[in-house]
C-alpha cells in the first residue's frame, strides 16, 4: 500500500496505480503511443447530461459541471431529454399531433442549451427520448456507452431526514446505471 497522502488506487488489473513497478504500469507499456496518449490525456471521453426542461435551473449546476469535466480532456458531451408519455385517458383531449409537438420544443429547447456550451458541433450533441425518465436515461446509457453520467438532482422539499435521499429518478440512475453517476445538487 501507498504511504499516507500519496494518493494511489487500485486499477481493475488489482494494480495499485501510480507506482512505477505496478501492473497498470507494465500494461501501459504494451500500448502503442497513441493508445498511452489517449489513455494518460482523457478521463472522460463520453459525458451524458439528462435535462429537464420543465426546470432549466436546475440543469444549470449539472451542465456546468459536465462541461468542467469533459473541458480537459477534450471529451464529448451528449444532453438527452425524456418526454413522458401521453396517458391514455388523455389522448382524446389532446390534439392528434401533440407529441410532435412537444418533441419539437424540446429538440429546440436542447439546441440552445448546447449553443450555450460554446463546445464545437463535433464534441456536443443532444437528443429527445420518450418514456419513463430513469428508463430512458438508462437507455440511452447503455447506447451511448458514457464514461460518466452527470445528473441533477430535486431536493425533497420535506422534514430534514428526507433531505438525505436522492430523487427518485437520479436513485434509479445511480443504482442501474453501469457507469459512473455524478448527483449535482444546488
Amino acid at each position: 500500500m501507498a504511504p499516507r497522502g500519496q494518493g494511489a488506487c487500485a486499477t481493475a488489473d488489482g494494480g495499485i496505480g501510480g507506482a512505477p513497478d505496478s501492473r497498470s504500469a507494465g500494461k501501459r507499456g504494451n500500448m502503442s503511443e497513441n493508445q498511452v496518449r489517449e489513455w494518460d490525456g482523457a478521463m472522460y471521453k463520453k459525458i451524458l447530461v439528462p435535462i429537464d426542461l420543465a426546470d432549466p435551473d436546475l440543469a444549470k449546476p449539472a451542465v456546468a459541471t459536465a462541461l468542467m469535466m469533459a473541458g480537459p480532456s477534450g471529451g464529448m458531451i451528449r444532453f438527452v431529454n425524456v418526454l413522458p408519455l401521453t396517458p391514455v385517458m388523455l389522448a382524446e383531449y389532446v390534439p392528434p399531433d401533440f407529441e410532435v409537438q412537444q418533441r419539437k420544443a424540446a429538440e429546440d429547447a436542447l439546441a440552445i442549451v448546447v449553443k450555450e456550451t460554446g463546445l464545437p458541433s463535433a464534441r456536443v450533441s443532444s437528443t429527445v427520448r420518450q418514456g419513463g425518465i430513469y428508463q430512458e436515461i438508462l437507455e440511452e446509457a447503455n447506447s451511448m456507452q458514457p464514461d460518466l453520467i452527470v445528473m441533477s438532482s430535486h431536493r425533497p422539499q420535506r422534514h430534514a431526514v428526507r433531505t438525505y435521499f436522492l430523487g427518485s429518478n437520479a436513485g434509479h440512475v445511480v443504482r442501474y446505471a453501469k457507469c459512473s453517476v455524478l448527483v449535482v445538487r444546488n
